[in-house]
């Protein structure tokens, strides 16, 4: 029993510098994480915040009710999604594309000029980009109207045009996020292991077959378990994207739960109506994401916990 009592304190002794190490971060992800739940309950009240927080009517489901009658909610939840999904679907499939093109390349110095070239929009926030793109995407001067233009096109209001604004979306943040996405799977064709390509050699496989038959499936399980994680982010379009490049013309298609929470929120502080839509877009994603583990852990043989 005193050996034990002993080999419980050296661990604990042993074990207690690195909690009292996380303590700090501990007590921040408490205090600005889990406090906050208490504001939750805005969802379900008539929110005032001149009658302080534990003074507020409390009126059910009322705010949910009233937020799906609203004319324009529906497109707002659409539009969330089709974005969503648009940038997914694409966020996955070019970054497998990108990753096999740059295996193929030999030249490792032109390799890793592309990789920087591809890396580097990652790392330039949306609210720099957004005036990029809004100079090179202007109906009047931009350059790419003026390519268009060149080829006899008329020019277009990527920014402006309700029917064009989504696309435009998705295919910027599929250009800014394209080389990123790439990490993954050069990781993933690094790791085959170089005796299944030597054993295609000698069946007489190009390099195109070998691609086709050994580094496709062999990044397989890789793809399918990008493709369930993402599930989890159905509604999430990318609130800092679309809130620098929208504007009131083209909210019938891109207007977002998030964006739409910002104006209900902060501009009119309906802060009871925001936490509803918040509330909601949570327990969804929750969902999605439990949804997307579990089909990680069929398809993938991926655990979390």
């Amino acid at each position: 029993m005193n050996k034990r009592k002993r080999k419980t304190k050296n661990w604990f002794l042993r074990e207690l510098p690195f909690h009292i190490m996380l303590l700090p971060a501990v007590i921040i992800t408490f205090i600005f994480k889990y406090i906050p739940f208490a504001g939750i309950t805005m969802a379900f009240e008539k929110y005032s915040p001149l009658k302080g927080m534990f003074n507020q009517k409390w009126v059910g489901f009322d705010n949910y009710k009233y937020l799906f009658s609203l004319p324009g909610f529906s497109s707002v939840i659409w539009n969330t999604v089709y974005i969503a999904l648009l940038k997914m679907i694409g966020n996955l499939i070019l970054p497998v594309l990108i990753a096999l093109l740059l295996n193929e390349v030999r030249s490792k110095a032109y390799k890793k000029t592309v990789q920087t070239v591809l890396y580097l929009p990652h790392f330039i926030s949306w609210a720099a980009l957004a005036g990029i793109f809004i100079d090179i995407l202007s109906p009047s001067g931009g350059i790419v109207n003026q390519m268009l233009q060149l080829f006899g096109m008329k020019p277009v209001f990527f920014l402006g045009n309700s029917s064009v604004f989504p696309y435009t979306m998705v295919v910027s943040d599929i250009w800014k996020e394209l080389g990123w996405g790439t990490i993954v799977y050069l990781a993933a064709i690094t790791g085959i292991d170089p005796t299944y390509y030597e054993a295609a050699k000698i069946d007489g496989a190009g390099r195109l077959k070998q691609t086709l038959y050994v580094t496709i499936p062999s990044i397989l399980p890789m793809i399918l378990l990008m493709m369930v994680l993402s599930v989890g982010n159905v509604l999430q379009a990318g609130f800092e994207q679309v809130y620098n490049l929208y504007s009131p013309q083209v909210y019938s298609t891109g207007d977002i739960i998030d964006t739409f929470v910002y104006r209900i929120g902060v501009i009119e502080t309906r802060f009871d109506l925001a936490t509803a839509v918040g509330l909601f877009k949570s327990v969804i994603s929750f969902i999605l994401i439990t949804v997307g583990y579990k089909l990680a852990d069929k398809m993938a043989g991926y655990k979390v916990f």
